[in-house]
C-alpha cells in the first residue's frame, strides 16, 4: 500500500509540473528580432534529407535548403550555425528553443501558420505517387484509400495520404518508406516529387516507380517560433536573393538540367569511408556518454538502494517512488522531458549532458533494485559477524556486505551496461552525433543505409564483446568475497 501510495504522489507531482509549466513568452511582432546568440542565425535541419539537407561524400552539410537560407543569413550579415535534428523532433526542439529557424522543407498549411511564424515561399513543390514497379492500380490520390502508405507521422505528405483514406504506416526517412515499398510491406509512398526524383536518379535499379502526381502544389517556407520577429528580415532577404539571381543559382545547382548528382559508389568503397568517422563519433560520443551514465547512475543506485532498505518511511517512500517513475516510463520520453519539455521552466540544458542525466537516472532507476536484491541476499549472520567484532552500519556495508553483494550484482549490472551502450542510440533524438546518427549521416548521400547500419551495428557488437570480456574477469576477482 506504502508503494501505491508513493506511485501515486509521484504522478500526482509530474502532473502538477507539467500543468505548471509556463507557455513560452511571444516576443512582439513588430519589434526587431533579437537572437539569442548576437550575430548567429541558429537554423536547424536534418542533414540527412537529400537534396534539400544532407552531407556529400566529403562529409560536408549541403543541399538545397542549407544554401537558400545560407544565402539568406548572408544578406542580413549573420553566421549560420546548422542544428542537425531528427524531422520528428524538429518543431519540439524549435518550440524548446534549440534554435531560432528550421530550413527542412517545411511546407505551409494553415495549421502550421496558425503555429508558427513561416516566411515567404521559396520553392514550389509536387507530391509523387511513388509505387512498386509492377504495380498498376493506383494512379491517383483517390485510388489509395484503405491502402498503407509509409509516411513520416508529423510531415504534410502523411497528412495528404491520411486525407485520402490510406493507412498510415511511420517510418523515419524516405528511404525507409522506399525499402518498405519495394518490399510490399506497404503499397504507397506519397512525397515531395523532387525528393522522389533524386532518389531515383541516385538508384536506378530500385523497385519502385512514380504512379502519379497529387493534384495541389505544395509551397515550402522558413519557420520560427510565433512573435519571434524574425520573418519580416528573413522575407527581405529572400527577395534580395531572387531578384539577383541567387536563388536561381542555388535552384539549377540542385534540380536544373546541371544539378549536382552523387556519384555512383560501391558499398565497399561507402563503408570504407566512413570507418573513421564512424570510429570517431564512437569515441567521442557512444563510449564517453556510456561511461559518464553507468558510473553516475550506479552512485544513484547506491543510494536510492540504501534509502530503499532503510527503516526511515520517508527515504523509503522516495526511493520507491523514484524507481517506479523510472521504470514506469520510456527511456526516449525521459530523454525528451529533459531536453525538449525542461526549457519551459527555463531550464536550457545542451545535448551530451542532457543525454547523460536521461541515462544515469534510468541506470540509477534500475540499477537500485538490483543492488538493494543483491544486499538482501547476504545472509543476516554476516551483519551480526561484523556487530560482534565492534563495527558499525557503515563499517560493515564497506568492509563485509557489499564486497559480498557485488558479486551477486555483477551479472545483472554488466547486463545493464550493455544494454546502456546499445539505448545511447536514442540520443539522436536530442541533436548528439553518436555513432548511429553518424551512420545516417554517413549513408544520406546514396541512401544506402542499410550497408551503414551493418558496420554500426558491428561497432556495438565489438564494444559489447569486449564489456562481456570484461565482465568475466571482474566476476572471476569477486569470487574471493564469497562467505563459504
Amino acid at each position: 500500500m506504502r508503494g501505491l501510495r508513493g506511485l501515486l504522489v509521484a504522478v500526482v507531482a509530474l502532473l502538477i509540473v507539467a500543468i505548471g509549466m509556463p507557455a513560452p513568452a511571444l516576443a512582439d511582432p513588430k519589434a526587431a528580432p533579437v537572437l539569442p546568440v548576437p550575430g548567429v542565425l541558429r537554423v536547424g535541419t536534418e542533414g540527412v534529407y537529400q537534396v534539400y539537407s544532407y552531407h556529400d561524400q566529403s562529409g560536408k552539410l549541403t543541399g538545397y535548403d542549407v544554401d537558400m537560407i545560407s544565402a539568406v543569413a548572408d544578406k542580413l550579415h549573420l553566421r549560420v550555425q546548422f542544428v542537425e535534428t531528427p524531422w520528428d523532433s524538429m518543431f519540439a526542439a524549435l518550440a524548446a528553443g534549440r534554435f531560432d529557424l528550421v530550413a527542412n522543407e517545411v511546407t505551409i498549411t494553415d495549421a502550421r501558420k496558425a503555429q508558427y511564424d513561416l516566411s515567404d515561399p521559396y520553392i514550389d513543390t509536387t507530391g509523387s505517387i511513388v509505387v512498386r514497379s509492377d504495380e498498376n492500380s493506383i494512379h491517383s490520390l483517390a485510388d489509395i484509400r484503405g491502402k498503407r502508405a509509409a509516411e513520416s507521422l508529423t510531415s504534410n505528405w502523411g497528412d495528404d495520404a491520411r486525407q485520402a483514406g490510406a493507412q498510415i504506416v511511420g517510418v523515419d526517412s524516405f528511404t525507409d518508406a522506399a525499402n518498405l515499398l519495394a518490399q510490399g510491406r506497404v503499397d504507397v509512398i506519397i512525397n515531395d516529387g523532387l525528393v522522389v526524383r533524386n532518389f531515383l536518379k541516385v538508384n536506378p535499379g530500385a523497385k519502385v516507380k512514380i504512379a502519379g502526381d497529387t493534384p495541389d502544389k505544395g509551397q515550402s517556407a522558413f519557420a520560427a517560433r510565433k512573435g519571434s520577429g524574425l520573418m519580416p528580415e528573413v522575407d527581405r532577404a529572400l527577395a534580395e536573393i531572387k531578384a539577383d539571381g541567387t536563388a536561381q543559382r542555388i535552384y539549377d545547382k540542385y534540380f536544373g538540367a546541371t544539378a549536382v548528382t552523387v556519384k555512383p559508389e560501391s558499398k565497399w568503397d561507402l563503408v570504407r569511408r566512413n570507418l573513421v568517422p564512424l570510429l570517431r563519433a564512437t569515441g567521442q560520443y557512444t563510449i564517453p556518454l556510456t561511461i559518464i551514465s553507468f558510473a553516475v547512475g550506479l552512485v544513484i543506485a547506491l543510494l536510492v538502494a540504501l534509502a530503499r532498505i532503510s527503516g526511515n518511511r520517508l527515504l523509503s517512500g522516495l526511493a520507491r517512488a523514484y524507481i517506479s517513475v523510472i521504470r514506469g516510463t520510456p527511456l526516449l520520453v525521459q530523454l525528451f522531458i529533459i531536453f525538449y519539455a525542461l526549457p519551459g521552466l527555463h531550464i536550457v540544458i545542451n545535448p551530451f549532458p542532457a543525454a547523460a542525466i536521461a541515462f544515469s537516472l534510468n541506470v540509477g532507476g534500475y540499477a537500485a533494485e538490483i543492488i538493494r536484491a543483491s544486499i538482501g541476499g547476504v545472509p543476516k549472520g554476516q551483519w551480526e559477524a561484523a556487530t560482534t567484532i565492534g563495527m558499525d552500519y557503515r563499517t560493515s556495508l564497506r568492509r563485509i556486505i557489499l564486497p559480498q553483494a557485488a558479486r551477486t550484482a555483477t551479472p545483472p549490472l554488466a547486463n545493464t551496461l550493455i544494454s546502456l551502450v546499445k539505448d545511447t542510440s536514442l540520443a539522436s533524438t536530442i541533436l548528439v552525433t553518436e555513432l548511429l546518427r553518424q551512420a545516417q549521416i554517413a549513408a544520406a548521400p546514396t541512401f544506402d543505409f542499410f550497408a551503414m547500419y551493418v558496420v554500426a551495428a558491428i561497432y556495438y557488437f565489438v564494444i559489447c564483446q569486449l564489456l562481456s570480456l570484461v565482465q568475466g574477469r571482474l566476476e572471476t576477482r569477486l569470487e574471493r568475497y564469497v562467505a563459504r
